[in-house]
């Protein structure tokens, strides 16, 4: 073997010794995300509920918004799979295009958030999550009567319980702080994306999707009233 084949085949057993070296960190890496730390704190560690008072603020001060309570179960203060249900609604007259657009509907999310923090078993929590949403509402939309300016054609129109569903997921950031006793409050920004949907025919986007909200946007935020239980 010459020295050129030696060097050649040295390399490469050090590059495939390197690629199964990386892999194995990153699987070592992966499972240790994903594995709850071992210690004397029992697993199971109670739920709470939740009642979000910013989607009841929009829809007391604006032409949207929701209803929105929650169920979270503590596992080992580390890991918190998380039910989200509420009802939302819409009624809103555009001044621009004189749209009408009416909307109430059950939605329901399910997750799951990791505490981020070291000390897990504190009385405060940083985590991240992510959400599947899914809403299936009807809509109301119309626009009045009044003649197009150029043919002078009847442009109103108006279309009652057309049928809709959404599907989309959000990834969720926030913090959860002790008040007293069983008192916590927390907030949460959100970010949401939608990954199927039914339009609504030829009418296009919806306005106000229940759970998810208005379609120009792609974020969200709560703010929660917690009750450890």
């Amino acid at each position: 073997m010459t020295i050129k084949s030696c060097i050649s085949t040295s390399i490469r057993r050090l590059a495939i010794s390197l690629l199964l070296l990386t892999m194995s960190s990153a699987a070592s890496a992966q499972m240790k995300f994903f594995t709850i730390q071992k210690d004397s704190i029992p697993l199971f560690r109670g739920f709470a509920v939740s009642f979000d008072l910013v989607g009841a603020g929009m829809l007391a001060l604006s032409d949207y918004g929701q209803y929105e309570a929650a169920l979270r179960v503590n596992l080992h203060d580390e890991w918190f799979p998380i039910v989200e249900a509420g009802v939302g609604k819409a009624t809103h007259d555009d001044e621009v295009t004189q749209l009408y657009y009416s909307t109430s509907a059950p939605y329901f999310k399910v997750g799951i958030d990791k505490n981020m923090l070291k000390d897990k078993h504190g009385p405060n929590r940083l985590y991240v999550g992510l959400r599947y949403g899914f809403t299936s509402y009807k809509i109301d939309l119309s626009r009045p009567d009044f003649p197009d300016p150029v043919w002078l054609w009847n442009t109103g129109f108006g279309v009652k319980d057309a049928s809709c569903k959404y599907h989309w997921a959000e990834v969720v950031i926030g913090v959860d702080a002790k008040i007293f006793g069983p008192l916590h409050l927390g907030w949460s920004v959100r970010y949401k994306q939608r990954l199927a949907h039914s339009e609504e025919g030829e009418f296009g986007n919806p306005w106000y999707v229940p759970g998810f909200g208005t379609y120009n946007t792609n974020l969200g935020a709560t703010f929660n009233v917690i009750i450890d239980i």
